[in-house]
C-alpha cells in the first residue's frame, strides 16, 4: 500500500530518496515553508556525492594534473570540460541547497536566518548540524505560506 506524497507546501516525512530529490527541485529558490528531515538529508547526501564525483573527474581521467610542486594544470579539453561541469553543478545547486536548509530550519521552529551562524568558524557548522537532525515542531507550520498571509 502506497500513500500519496503531500502537496509541496507540507514536509514529506519519511520521503524516498527519488521524491526529496524532485521536490528539491520543484521548489528549487522556494524559502518558506518546511523540509522534513528525509528530504533535507537526501539532498544533502545526493548533493555530495554528485559533487565529489565531478570533482574527482577531472583528476581521475588525467583532465587536470596534479604538479610535483602542489600546483594543478589543466591538460586538454577532457579537463576543461569536466571542470566546467562541476562548476556548473556548483553554482546551480547553491540556491536549492540554501532554500532547502532555510525551509529545514523553519521545520525546527526556527528563522532561516538561522543559517548564518554556519558563517562562524568551527562552531556555526556544528550548530545547524544539531538542527538539522532534530525532530520536526509543529509550531514551524507558522513559516507555511498559509499562515503567512494572515
Amino acid at each position: 500500500m502506497t500513500t500519496a506524497a503531500p502537496p509541496l507546501d507540507q514536509p514529506y516525512d519519511g520521503a524516498p530518496l527519488g521524491a526529496a530529490v524532485r521536490r528539491v527541485f520543484a521548489k528549487y529558490a522556494t524559502f518558506y515553508g518546511r523540509a522534513s528531515r528525509s528530504e533535507y538529508w537526501w539532498w544533502v547526501l545526493v548533493a555530495a556525492v554528485i559533487g565529489t564525483v565531478l570533482n574527482a573527474l577531472p583528476t581521475l581521467t588525467d583532465g587536470i594534473r596534479v604538479e610535483p610542486d602542489g600546483s594543478m594544470t589543466v591538460t586538454g579539453p577532457v579537463g576543461i570540460i569536466l571542470g566546467t561541469i562541476w562548476l556548473v553543478w556548483a553554482i546551480a545547486t547553491i540556491l536549492p541547497t540554501l532554500a532547502v536548509l532555510v525551509r529545514r530550519l523553519h521545520d525546527t521552529d526556527r528563522s532561516g536566518w538561522w543559517l548564518l551562524v554556519g558563517l562562524i568558524p568551527l562552531v556555526g557548522p556544528i550548530v545547524l548540524l544539531v538542527f538539522t537532525v532534530q525532530q520536526s515542531r509543529p509550531e514551524g507550520a507558522r513559516f507555511d505560506r498559509v499562515h503567512s498571509r494572515r
